[in-house]
């Protein structure tokens, strides 16, 4: 018979395993959602259309996690968690698969709205399954360990898959990607515990989280905040280039910077999550705010754009989980699709920004431009997180009662 100390260590080796569960079908997600820009000439090739035609898969794929998030979230509400988990996995290997097989433009296209579709609402689900598995005060660790497949993809994930994509032909990229769905199907089978479905969940109860003001205010935050550091991370290339004068050939190092970074910022946010929510929101945000207008000279110089271009990763990615961590809190009875709404919520974000960023470039203001249009919209983000945190501070005294006075 096992003592009790055997079993203790058995149940957080059986947890390490779960999140690694969670974790791997985040780094494929992450893998797939990012390798489409590295091949995009390879694609355009391969299915006789110009790279800007081509560059439409990329935006199939950001509306594919935009419709998928909020929709799947509803209607999967009442299933088991670990069924549903699975189940998107299974919708991620056959949208890779067509990506693969896809004989055309139109078919690309279709086939990358269907890879993007489960993309929100497995890391929302995730998010809530880790989160499910600790106790209260380390959800945040936990939720950070789920979501670590993501950054780890940026830095080990696209790299690879964009090689192979090139050495092999850019459909054996896609096929590489669906087999990571299928391991992260069998491992989730394997470790992760079951997990009993909401018996009082319905469509309708997770569809009331869009009536709720601090759930808009949050995705708010996101789309305006975080779009920030799109707006510049957008142009990160032709910013290295033109103002560190870097040759293109060591790119791949300042994304591999990025890439850490986001890596140190989950590992380092599942630790300020839990010790303070409202301080990590406000923290990262004015972190990435300051770290922008430090860009803007940062970016002159290689070594300087690279080492800003960490830390402002670092923030970024403190933002992200604070922003899935209070989602799930303002959502109340609502969080399987409040959780799943993050990442509509940063797709948002990525065209705000990269949009805004190109019409500053466009207007002749140079590639330092996108930045101090991020400073702005982070202000923006800052402006509407303080508001809303203010809203809680008031119910909370509101709901306080007042002490009746003794006679």
């Amino acid at each position: 018979m096992a003592t009790t100390r055997e079993q203790a260590e058995l149940s957080r080796t059986r947890l390490v395993l779960a999140i690694s569960a969670l974790a791997v079908g985040g780094f494929g997600i992450g893998t797939t959602e990012f390798v489409t820009m590295g091949l995009l000439p390879d694609i355009a090739a391969g299915i006789d259309v110009s790279i800007p035609s081509a560059g439409h898969a990329i935006s199939a794929y950001a509306l594919g996690v935009v419709v998928g998030a909020p929709l799947i979230a509803a209607v999967g509400a009442t299933w088991p968690r670990r069924a549903m988990l699975i189940g998107l996995m299974v919708l991620f290997a056959v949208g890779n698969v067509a990506s693969a097989m896809a004989g055309g433009p139109l078919t690309l296209d279709a086939a990358r709205f269907l890879a993007g579709l489960p993309h929100g609402a497995y890391f929302g689900v995730a998010a809530l399954v880790a989160a499910s598995l600790v106790p209260e005060g380390r959800r945040a660790k936990a939720i950070a360990g789920s979501m670590l497949g993501l950054p780890i993809a940026n830095v080990i994930g696209v790299p690879a898959a964009t090689w192979f994509g090139q050495q092999f032909g850019w459909r054996s990229a896609y096929a590489a990607i669906a087999v990571i769905g299928l391991v992260t199907i069998a491992a989730l089978l394997i470790w992760l515990p079951h997990q009993p479905p909401c018996l009082d969940a319905t469509a309708r109860r997770e569809l009331d989280a869009l009536r709720q003001g601090q759930v808009w205010l949050t995705l708010a935050v996101g789309t305006v905040g975080f779009g920030g550091m799109f707006a510049m991370y957008s142009y990160i290339a032709p910013t290295m280039t033109d103002l560190a004068g870097l040759e293109a050939r060591w790119m791949p190092l300042v994304l591999g910077a990025y890439g850490l970074g986001m890596v140190a910022g989950i590992v380092l946010g599942g630790h300020l999550v839990d010790r303070s929510l409202p301080r990590s929101l406000v923290g990262s945000l004015v972190a990435i705010g300051a770290l922008l207008a430090a860009f803007t000279v940062a970016a002159r110089d290689p070594i300087a754009a690279s080492v800003t271009l960490f830390l402002l990763a670092v923030a970024a990615s403190i933002q992200v989980l604070a922003l899935q961590v209070r989602l799930m809190d303002v959502a109340t009875h609502a969080q399987t699709l409040a959780a799943a709404l993050n990442h509509a919520a940063l797709n948002a974000a990525n065209a705000l920004g990269a949009w805004l960023g190109g019409l500053a470039i466009a207007a002749g203001l140079g590639y330092a431009a996108p930045s101090w249009v991020g400073v702005g919209l982070a202000a923006a983000g800052l402006c509407i997180l303080t508001y809303s945190l203010a809203l809680d501070r008031s119910r909370r005294r509101a709901s306080v009662p007042t002490p009746t006075p003794r006679p």
